[in-house]
């Protein structure tokens, strides 16, 4: 899906994962604006990276909750930056905060998402 999206990974550690994305055609709505779809998929996509780089090898992750709040269209042609932060780093929770932001800097979308942590059987 991030190459898909064609996700730009600028900085990734277990409390900051930051990254960028071109708003292309084919990300787009009928009004040349990056559709929700799509902003929604990057902020999930980057709080998932933020957390498995907080959990322990062997475990593996899944979203479960996700609320989305938007703000401004992010044009085609334009670059949306993403910034996701951690709320919560529990044990079998994550919860990730991601602010969607365009090239002016203002607030495009926040996105607040829970991860549920799986460890293998046993563990």
């Amino acid at each position: 899906m991030a190459r898909t999206l064609g996700i730009e990974l600028v900085d990734v550690d277990p409390d900051r994962v930051v990254a960028t994305v071109e708003a292309r055609a084919e990300l787009s709505t009928s009004a040349d604006a990056m559709h929700g779809g799509a902003i929604m998929a990057v902020a999930d996509t980057l709080g998932a990276i933020g957390t498995v780089a907080n959990m322990p090898r062997g475990a593996r992750t899944t979203t479960i909750e996700s609320k989305t709040n938007f703000f401004r269209a992010i044009p085609v042609g334009s670059t949306l930056t993403a910034e996701s932060t951690p709320l919560h780093k529990g044990r079998t929770t994550q919860v990730w905060q991601t602010r969607l932001t365009g090239e002016n800097g203002k607030l495009a979308a926040l996105v607040t998402q829970t991860q549920m942590v799986l460890y293998p059987e046993g563990e």
